[in-house]
């Protein structure tokens, strides 16, 4: 096998030629990146200065969003991911000048600015974030990220005021669970709480995952997270990891809180549910298009055959054989047909680029109901909470254009058009019988 040793001198100058170059573009982004973070920092500064020359300071994060949907709309993504990246770019930009500025210098990557800053998220007194920005600038030039970012909370606590005890309640405030889709029908769950909680919970598992492996096999050493149980007819063949996975969901879905609970007792009571469209022809085992979960990612036909076998009605959504666009639904059992027939049609927020599912929106009239708007599909849509105040409390307005799109015009007088995605669902065709001789 050739190595580099085997290279000519051009081979080499070469390679010296593209690695100057790379670092050329990698400070060339990292400036650029530092550029935004200013231009998103002077977007949320404006935001405040319109609410405070209006005498609403309490409608600064209102005008926030409005900013955040002006500039997401533009750049075709979501507005909370624009909002988040303006706080973030605030944060840095206020609290960390001198890393920020070391960034558009191209001196420090983007990855070096979060790593210096993240470690020193708690110094309150600007003195101190200098001081210490000063010291891990230099070392963050000739270092990794990973290492600045170690040796950036041990030359933090240098500066630190505050005892661990304060910073945690602080850092307590920030808990949560997420959801990311990852593909071919799997996601994960995040959560982030406090150390102690989070690895007693990972513990209790890890033991209740090594108990049911041993009792498939009682010969079995259950050690390994990717080592399997050894072959036996009996065994249960899941990893230690695999059953990790099985145990926490099991307990998610049919376990009740014991440390909370409502005045009614009914918190056990609650079961999770999710809206699955699956193609008839999946189901019959005749088709490969995949069935998809609240309308955001898909997942595999025997989870879709299993919902749907357990679920106590369908919809059936007829759909254009052309265009994909929705024409009806109906339903064996009595409901809320019109309720069925926008979720079935919007699958999500209608805002330009929000992607959160129906069921967690509001069902919005667009010619408001008070002031005659019928309640029929044509004047409904789905619109989060955050994007149903927006539209009612801020400059932008939306108008119905037909068939289920709507147009979107911004502050600035963009107009953004969003119209139903198409549905992944089966199609019926009527077929003429041929004339007779």
């Amino acid at each position: 096998m050739a190595a580099l040793v085997d290279a000519t001198v051009e081979q080499v100058e070469a390679l010296a030629a593209l690695t100057d170059m790379l670092v050329g573009l990698e400070r060339t982004i990292s400036s650029l990146q530092a550029a935004r973070d200013g231009v998103l920092a002077v977007g949320s500064r404006l935001a405040l200065q319109v609410a405070d020359e209006a005498e609403h300071p309490d409608f600064g994060d209102l005008t926030a969003r409005t900013v955040a949907a002006e500039m997401a709309a533009a750049l075709r993504v979501s507005d909370r991911t624009v909002q988040a990246r303006m706080t973030e770019a605030v944060w840095r930009v206020e609290r960390f000048p001198l890393v920020w500025a070391a960034q558009g210098a191209g001196r420090i990557s983007a990855a070096h600015a979060r790593a210096i800053c993240d470690a020193a998220e708690h110094l309150e007194d600007a003195a101190d974030r200098d001081a210490y920005s000063a010291e891990m600038v230099p070392f963050a030039e000739s270092e990794s990220p990973n290492r600045v970012s170690r040796y950036g909370r041990r030359v933090a606590e240098r500066f630190q005021s505050r005892s661990v005890d304060e910073r945690h309640r602080d850092a307590r405030e920030k808990r949560s669970v997420w959801v990311k889709d990852v593909g071919d029908g799997m996601s994960q769950l995040g959560l982030l709480g406090p150390a102690a909680l989070v690895h007693g919970a990972f513990e209790r598992l890890m033991q209740m995952a090594q108990s049911v492996q041993k009792s498939g096999s009682p010969e079995q050493a259950s050690a390994q997270d990717q080592e399997p149980a050894q072959e036996h007819e009996d065994d249960d063949r899941r990893t230690v990891a695999q059953l990790r996975a099985d145990l926490a969901l099991d307990l998610l879905l049919t376990g009740a809180p014991a440390g909370h609970d409502t005045p009614d007792g009914l918190l056990a009571a609650i079961r999770g549910s999710v809206s699955v469209t699956v193609p008839v022809t999946t189901l019959m085992g005749r088709g490969t298009t995949p069935a998809e979960l609240d309308g955001r990612t898909p997942i595999d036909a025997a989870s879709a055959k299993a919902l749907a076998g357990a679920a106590s009605g369908w919809d059936r959504i007829l759909t254009h054989p052309i265009t994909g666009a929705l024409l009806a639904v109906d339903r064996y059992r009595p409901g809320s047909e019109l309720k069925r027939h926008l979720r079935a049609r919007d699958q999500r927020c209608r805002f330009p680029a929000c992607g959160y599912a129906a069921r967690d929106c509001d069902i919005d009239h667009h010619h408001d109901a008070a002031r005659g708007g019928p309640t029929v599909a044509r004047n409904l849509g789905h619109l989060c909470r955050r994007h149903h105040v927006l539209k009612h409390h801020s400059p932008w307005v939306v108008e119905v254009l037909g068939d289920g799109a709507y147009a979107w015009t911004s502050p600035t007088g963009r107009v953004y058009v969003d119209r139903p995605q198409p549905q992944n669902t089966v199609t019926f065709v009527e077929e003429h019988d041929p004339a007779p001789f």
